[in-house]
């Protein structure tokens, strides 16, 4: 019996098996990827997860280095065959790309592919994404495609695996998002019934001091001496709803988890490519993971909403018995000099107190025009 179709079905089952073991949408979207290119034998291989606006929310690729990558530029838009997969909601498999009335060309940067199958990926009528290979690694008949009937089969079949898993792996960060806000808003709601009322008495005494002060200072001395109580709780139960507020992903997958899923989401929701990557971090005492991660997010949305960047990368490494941050992005940049302006605006104090707060210290590196690298440096625990 030839090994051939057993090699065949063992190659189907380790993608299916690889694509069931993640969860994290892009972790997802990737494995889809590697598995179709690996299955085929293709020398490319994307996946693109369309938006509501004529482009593509995720655009996951394989074969292609990150300078290749980046050197391409912006994500493709919904023309030529892509579209039209996503439109007619059918296989395409083409002798060679380019010679299609279709094609509407690419980049300059782009890498040369001829033989080409894509088929839309359906989670029942909805077109959720498109999967496309190129440059099959075999010799191709005379005027033929080296994709054959059976790839086509093949990716089919991988296909229709992948719109369950990419919708588990919606739906699990959805439910997690969920919960978190729904713990948030129970919070919030909490905080705002215990502080208002120590602000409301606060007022209240100080109010009738004021009007002691001239009479009877005594009086007014006693009442001063009120206000500076409740002060003192209303700043305990802000420090106490801050403690809670504690994003509950921190304490469940740490830091490094926690940062992943963020960046994920962060980029898919912006134009910019964001990116995550972590070495040799170890785990530390729990209110330092909190000060990293809250100087992650203040660095993330600064670049996100006021640099203009096209890339933010983010990287969290061990140093020493620590750990050490860096959020990078390619944007506008700003003076470090005018800190005191900027500082304000970018959080860059709040940072600061953070990074101080738990031992560590924070650098700004940025200039007009070069982008901004802020790091975060906290010492083990």
């Amino acid at each position: 019996m030839s090994q051939g179709p057993r090699s065949g079905l063992a190659a189907v089952s380790s993608a299916l098996l690889a694509m069931s073991r993640h969860l994290e949408v892009r972790d997802v979207l990737k494995t889809i990827v590697a598995s179709a290119r690996e299955l085929l034998d293709a020398q490319y291989a994307a996946l693109g997860v369309p938006d509501d606006h004529g482009g593509f929310a995720q655009f996951v690729v394989d074969g292609v280095t990150d300078a290749e990558w980046k050197a391409i530029g912006p994500l493709p838009r919904q023309h030529g065959i892509l579209a039209a997969m996503l439109r007619e909601a059918k296989v395409e498999r083409l002798a060679d790309v380019r010679t299609d009335p279709r094609f509407e060309g690419w980049p300059s940067a782009h890498p040369e592919m001829s033989d080409f199958l894509g088929l839309p990926i359906r989670d029942g009528d909805e077109v959720i994404g498109a999967l496309f290979l190129a440059n099959k690694n075999c010799g191709r008949p005379q005027g033929g495609c080296g994709f054959t009937a059976e790839d086509e089969e093949l990716l089919s079949i991988l296909a229709q695996h992948a719109a369950i898993a990419l919708t588990n792996a919606r739906l699990y960060e959805r439910s997690r998002e969920l919960t978190i806000a729904e713990e948030r808003s129970r919070l919030a709601h909490e905080l705002h019934d215990a502080v208002s009322q120590k602000l409301f008495s606060l007022r209240l005494t100080a109010q009738a001091a004021a009007a002691l002060v001239d009479r009877d200072p005594a009086r007014a001395k006693g009442e001063l001496q009120q206000v500076a109580a409740l002060a003192a709780e209303a700043t305990d139960e802000l420090r106490a709803a801050v403690v809670e507020l504690r994003p509950a992903a921190l304490d469940e997958d740490g830091l490094l988890a926690t940062l992943r899923t963020q960046v994920q989401v962060l980029d898919r929701a912006h134009t910019a490519r964001v990116t995550f990557a972590a070495s040799g971090f170890r785990a530390l005492p729990a209110a330092q993971e909190e000060a990293l991660l809250r100087v992650a997010q203040e660095a993330l949305h600064n670049a996100l909403r006021h640099s203009g960047a096209d890339h933010v990368d983010v990287t969290v490494n061990r140093r020493g018995g620590g750990a050490v941050l860096r959020v990078a992005d390619d944007g506008s940049g700003f003076d470090p000099h005018l800190t005191r302006r900027a500082g304000r605006h970018l959080g860059l104090v709040s940072m600061r107190d953070r990074a101080s707060g738990v031992g560590g210290t924070l650098t700004v590196e940025s200039a007009p025009g070069k982008g901004t690298t802020i790091e975060m440096e906290v010492p083990g625990g």
